[in-house]
């Protein structure tokens, strides 16, 4: 369970990591970015994960960035920290450093590279569980990791105490919705969406809020759309929804997975929080790239105080 008793809900942005080098945190890019989301009234932040560029960094590195949020959030609001490896025993040990550290629960996806069958990855489930010295929360990302979370298999795992609930980021509604339903089983799950243009959708499907990349960079706005939400306020809620879905323009721009993660850190590198440096192999938006994402911006009112 979290350290408040309570499900995980609201919105919780996946945070990028702010870098200045291969291997170099941008400490006062992260420091004010910290400060940017607490402050637009995020119920968390989620460190490690995909918008992160967790596998991309060194593990020297992860440990460091996760010391350095859980220093400054300083249990202000929950800390969850992406432990997905490829080796099971980096996947503990990153737990173990995180509870050190003062985090508030681990995420973790299925295994990636070799694709596990669900038998396996129920196994690997229940052999890792009782490892970990957190709460966990499981991840369905289908699309980067091969494999999915089934819905048979998520309800096997229903008697794990350790477990509190599901990411989903495959943008299966349908799917959305079984996993949700788990909440019968399990009152005290979380089942937060990863799209976060879906975000009424799901709450409309039992859902308990969005892990959503774009409150990195706007989270007042995704905060308000949930509240709306909540509220039934409808007029309100289709006002903040349009504005959202605005803002998404900016992940039209660019090719291939990782444009999701260079848009963001454009954004924040225009806005002026953080660096916008990215972890090979891949490139931060060059200068066409940027213009564009700043004239979305302008667009939307946001200042933009770099060029």
């Amino acid at each position: 369970m979290n350290s408040s008793s309570e499900p995980f809900h609201g919105i919780i942005p996946p945070l990028v990591t702010p870098l200045t080098g291969r291997d170099e945190l941008d400490h006062e890019g992260l420091s004010r970015l910290i400060e940017h989301t607490i402050e637009g009234g995020v119920h968390g932040l989620f460190v490690l994960g995909s918008t992160g560029e967790a596998p991309s960094l060194s593990y020297r590195l992860r440990r460091e960035l996760v010391d350095a949020v859980c220093k400054q959030v300083a249990a202000r609001i929950p800390v969850l920290v992406g432990i997905t490896d490829t080796a099971f025993v980096e996947s503990v040990a990153l737990a173990k450093h995180s509870a050190d550290a003062g985090a508030t629960a681990v995420v973790l996806t299925t295994p990636y590279y070799f694709p596990a069958g669900q038998t396996e990855l129920l196994s690997y489930v229940r052999n890792i569980t009782p490892e970990l010295p957190l709460p966990l929360m499981l991840y369905n990302m289908p699309q980067l990791t091969k494999v999915w979370f089934e819905i048979e298999t998520l309800k096997q795992l229903t008697d794990l105490d350790g477990i509190v609930g599901l990411k989903d980021s495959s943008g299966d509604l349908a799917y959305f919705e079984e996993a949700a339903k788990l909440k019968t089983i399990r009152p005290d799950w979380s089942v937060m969406i990863g799209p976060e243009a879906k975000l009424p959708e799901a709450m409309s499907l039992g859902g308990d809020g969005a892990v959503a990349g774009g409150a990195n960079v706007l989270p007042r706005l995704f905060v308000e759309c949930y509240e709306a939400k909540l509220a039934k306020d409808e007029v309100k809620l289709a006002e903040l929804h349009n504005r959202i879905h605005d803002f998404q323009r900016i992940y039209e721009i660019g090719k291939y997975a990782s444009k999701y993660i260079k848009a963001t850190k454009c954004c924040l590198s225009l806005m002026g929080i953080c660096n916008d440096f990215m972890a090979e192999p891949f490139h931060n938006f060059r200068t066409p790239q940027r213009l564009q994402v700043a004239e979305i911006l302008n667009q939307l009112d946001i200042p933009v105080t770099q060029s």
